[in-house]
């Protein structure tokens, strides 16, 4: 059964192209944009649309650092590549004490993801390999595909780069089970990506963070909404030069008031 939802945007006026589909500009998504302090765009896809929908959609083909959304691709690889077993292979803790007491043990994958700690995912992909990294990243088609920057820091402070509107590529592959690895690897991954599950929906999801030359935050969360026979996926990007303590909440809260405007996380 397929939900009656509506998007209730005053302003619609198509101003690019991406990918198959067209990016329209969201009165709504801006305006909640421009009563944060931070830049940036919110970018959402509903499964079956010709369009995407986006807050400041100039900023939908900008390339950013992953930071901790690329943990939704080395969770893939590590699993693929035979790394890790399984989801729940207990990843020691390097015995390093940090300022995030939930990072510092014995995690599994799904913990680690969830909790998303760096730490466990670098001792990961340095396991994998450059390589072998770089293989799986040109299958991927993985945004600029350059992995440069640090074998285990790439996609916190090296060379990768990626779209808003390619992290939705990336979503919507994932989903319908069409990336370069085994299918119950990518089960494996959405599985471990719920965020929150309710009666009426679930959101599978990813929040990443880095922090450029000291002061330049980019902070991130993708994913999609499932409520019955209906989806959409979601990106949030925002920047901040030397922000304050809310910007890190400010990458989920912006997107979801943008998101309950479609109806689609009420009861």
């Amino acid at each position: 059964m397929r939900f009656a939802w509506t998007f209730p945007f005053a302003v619609i006026c198509t101003i690019a192209s991406a990918s198959h589909a067209q990016v329209q500009e969201s009165e709504i998504a801006a305006q909640i944009l421009d009563r944060s302090p931070y830049a940036g765009t919110l970018l959402v896809y509903r499964e079956g649309d010709a369009y995407y929908q986006a807050g400041h959609s100039e900023l939908v083909t900008k390339a950013l650092i992953p930071a901790s959304t690329f943990k939704i691709v080395s969770a893939m690889i590590a699993l693929d590549t035979g790394v890790v077993p399984d989801a729940h292979t207990v990843l020691a803790w390097d015995g390093v004490t940090r300022s995030r007491a939930e990072i510092n043990k014995d995690l599994d994958l799904i913990s680690a993801f969830r909790v998303s700690a760096l730490p466990h995912f670098q001792a990961l992909v340095r396991q994998i390999g450059p390589d072998t990294m770089q293989q799986y990243i040109d299958a991927f088609g993985y945004g600029n595909q350059d992995i440069g920057g640090g074998d285990d820091s790439f996609w916190i402070s090296g060379n990768v780069r990626i779209t808003p509107i390619e992290q939705i590529e990336l979503l919507r592959r994932l989903y319908n089970d069409d990336l370069p690895v085994r299918q119950e690897v990518m089960s494996a991954v959405k599985n471990m990506m719920i965020s929150e599950e309710t009666d009426h929906y679930v959101i599978r999801s990813k929040t990443g963070l880095a922090v450029l030359e000291g002061e330049h935050y980019v902070g991130w969360w993708v994913g999609w909404v499932e409520r019955g026979n209906e989806r959409i996926f979601f990106a949030s990007a925002l920047e901040a030069d030397s922000p304050g303590d809310d910007f890190i909440p400010a990458r989920i809260a912006l997107m979801r008031e943008f998101l309950q405007t479609f109806g689609v996380l009420t009861n």
